[in-house]
């Protein structure tokens, strides 16, 4: 019975270190990267791209934004204890030391690189070290403590993945996946606010300055109205840019209609209350997930419909 207790504690034990070194990754966050990957290699080979490639461009990706994520996680370990969202982290639980995680974030982005590099082409390498190093030192460790339009700059990081997947089948840049990048970079702000706005004490409490811990709901409701219009028009600008057919224009401009509803629905909950039972912002950050998921699906269906 004891050596059967030992055997299991152990399991149970090695099982935890692995899903806290996981965690690190921040799963949920690297779903929302591929989702802007994929289906951008299916545009530009304008059909199936080759099964492998999507394989080693998948694989690559995962580990470059692991690296990001846990590197994330060890310059902000002092600002997620204080915040509710992020308590149950590794470093905050103290599942896996910091210089471990450190190691670990570094390592995966050595091998992110040389794999997408190898296996790849390094022209996709390069852009996904850009996009790692952008988001440890652009925005973790200068834009994020320091300024309200944090994750509006540094939230470009996130727009790399549309550069990547084009450039993972073609082998160069063009003027679609640039499309592509900037719709992710103003989708990024009313996306992201919409979740600030939900924990924005957590914010003040950690002594970030996420707009919504530092401004009105009004104000950032009518910042997230502007925001998105910028990103509907942007996401539109792909049917001439990259000679879609009259599917993804159709479905871009459906999308943009029902996120501007929700956004100006946004703005006038939050002209009327400052309670957050009220304003009910995770409607909007539920329904972005929804809008960019779809929007990138279009943009990759869109070959098979002409």
């Amino acid at each position: 019975m004891a050596q059967g207790s030992l055997e299991a504690s152990s399991r149970t034990t090695f099982t935890g270190v692995v899903g806290a070194y996981v965690a690190l990754m921040k799963p949920r966050i690297i779903e929302l990267l591929l989702l802007t990957t994929v289906p951008v290699m299916f545009l530009a080979a304008q059909g199936v791209p080759p099964l492998w490639l999507v394989i080693a461009t998948v694989v690559g990706g995962t580990l470059s934004a692991g690296s990001a994520n846990a590197l994330n996680c060890v310059f902000d370990a002092d600002i997620d204890t204080k915040m509710r969202r992020t308590a149950r982290r590794p470093l905050p639980r103290h599942q896996v030391s910091t210089s471990a995680a450190l190691v670990f974030g570094l390592v995966l982005g050595v091998v992110s690189t040389l794999w997408l590099g190898v296996l790849v082409n390094w022209l996709s390498a390069g852009l996904a070290l850009a996009a790692n190093v952008f988001y440890v030192v652009g925005y973790t460790m200068i834009l994020k403590r320091r300024t309200t339009q944090n994750i509006v700059w540094g939230g470009a990081a996130g727009c790399f993945p549309a550069l990547i997947g084009w450039t993972a089948v073609t082998g160069e840049l063009a003027w679609a996946p640039v499309v592509l990048f900037v719709v992710v970079f103003f989708w990024t702000p009313p996306h992201f606010w919409a979740l600030a706005m939900r924990y924005r004490d957590d914010y003040a409490a950690a002594g970030v300055p996420m707009l919504p811990s530092v401004a009105s709901s009004r104000e950032v409701a009518q910042k997230i109205v502007t925001y998105s219009w910028i990103m509907v028009l942007t996401s539109i600008a792909l049917w001439p840019v990259a000679v879609t057919g009259w599917f993804y224009p159709g479905v871009a401009i459906v999308l943009g209609i029902v996120f501007l509803v929700e956004a100006y629905d946004l703005r006038t909950r939050s002209h009327d209350s400052e309670e957050l039972s009220v304003i009910k912002p995770m409607r909007l950050f539920h329904l972005s997930n929804a809008y960019l998921a779809l929007l990138f699906v279009a943009a990759a269906a869109d070959p098979f419909l002409r």
